[in-house]
């Protein structure tokens, strides 16, 4: 991991002490860096992806990134109706030192949405410190919620050829071929994948399917059995029913509350 160092984003010496960046925009992948100021990420639509030492992490309309001050990530933004709500670094009791993938309830989501009012790049007025008081308050308790929505990563050469081995063919792979990709007995492979990526690998390869079903329904309109059969799925009923103990929805809700979301971006 090759950090760029800190990114500041407005000049510490004008910057009020939180403020919103509008990510409509943006293009770009980003590199690895961090900031000194708390960072909560939401897409409004679609989905984003962020990543950190311990893996990667989707974001779609459901969840939200919490990246603390200091701690190194990047990101992947490509034209997502989204927002970043940063915090001073005081703002927040028990931030935590890594980055987490929590729930978005429906007061979070507006409390998001309304913090748009206020630019980073501009002061705060007293309603706005107000706001963010409180916001940076609620943070603290919105952060426990986490969801299970990261693929984690691993330095050990062999999990990395045995998850390259999986991502490559997720419609297809077995656990014998991922085996001989990473010359490892299919024994040894279930007791490493549990013991240093804190999952099963029948469990990797079923989130890695819905998270890339999750990234195909953000950006087509290809049909949900056709997406269904080609992350690997057997059947529609199988993908939906995985997917909505993933995710608390199913997927015609989380495809119809992202073109709803589009809409209302573009009002």
């Amino acid at each position: 991991m090759d950090d760029i160092g800190l990114v500041t984003l407005v000049d510490p010496a004008v910057r009020p002490r939180a403020g919103a960046i509008v990510q409509d925009a943006f293009d770009l992948d980003c590199p690895w860096h961090h900031h000194d100021m708390h960072q909560l990420q939401y897409a409004f639509a679609s989905a984003m992806e962020l990543e950190d030492s311990s893996g990667r992490h989707l974001l779609p309309q459901t969840l939200a990134g919490w990246i603390p001050a200091g701690v190194p990530h990047r990101n992947s933004v490509h034209h997502v109706p989204s927002v970043s709500i940063l915090l001073s670094a005081d703002m927040v009791p028990d931030a935590g030192t890594r980055v987490r993938i929590v729930r978005v309830s429906p007061l979070m989501r507006e409390m998001i949405a309304e913090a748009m009012r206020w630019p980073l790049k501009r002061p705060l007025d007293p309603t706005g410190e107000a706001y963010f008081i409180a916001m940076g308050r609620l943070c603290g308790e919105w952060i426990r919620d986490e969801a299970p929505f990261t693929l984690p990563t691993s330095a050990d050469p062999a999990l990395r050829a045995a998850i390259a081995a999986t991502q490559d063919d997720l419609a297809d792979a077995t656990l014998s071929t991922v085996c001989s990709a990473a010359g490892l007995s299919e024994r040894t492979l279930r007791r490493r994948f549990r013991s240093e990526l804190g999952l099963g690998w029948d469990e990797y390869r079923r989130r890695a399917r819905l998270l890339r079903a999750i990234e195909v329904m953000a950006t087509s309109d290809t049909s949900i059995a056709r997406i269904a059969a080609d992350v690997g799925f057997e059947s529609q009923s199988a993908f939906s029913s995985a997917f909505r103990r993933l995710t608390g929805m199913t997927p015609r809700a989380f495809r119809s509350s992202g073109a709803q979301a589009l809409d209302g971006s573009s009002a």
